[in-house]
């Protein structure tokens, strides 16, 4: 596998070389965000993607057909935090080629409400 990294702005691509041996395209980028859109905080009803809490999404070259993410917190008391990182390892683990996600929290840089979506913001009510 090749070691790619993503953030939320970049244009997807695919990072595995190989297809599956059912003879399926290897999941993107994209599908990776799109699955961890599928998680939402509790406290704020918007999904992690878009909050700005996913630092990098990168095939983990340790694990075959693993994927490693560093994601953060909005703060680093947030009592969802244990619920954030289960979802996000099962949703990444749903895709149909991906064995393990590691989920690695990280709270430098520190979250701030910058790193969020127009779509986030709207949903907020932050202009």
């Amino acid at each position: 596998m090749t070691d790619e990294s993503i953030s939320p702005d970049e244009n997807p691509e695919t990072v595995a070389e190989t297809a599956p041996s059912l003879g399926l395209s290897p999941t993107t980028e994209e599908e990776w965000l799109e699955a961890l859109r599928q998680v939402i905080d509790p406290e704020l009803m918007v999904n992690i993607v878009d909050l700005g809490l996913i630092y990098s999404v990168a095939a983990d070259e340790e694990v075959e057909n693993g994927l490693a993410v560093d994601m953060t917190l909005t703060s680093p008391a947030c009592p969802a935090g244990p619920q954030l990182v289960q979802q996000s390892k099962m949703a990444l683990e749903r895709l149909r080629d991906i064995n393990v996600a590691k989920i690695t929290l990280v709270m430098s840089p520190p979250w701030t409400p910058e790193r969020m979506t127009d779509d986030a913001r709207d949903q907020l009510g932050i202009f």
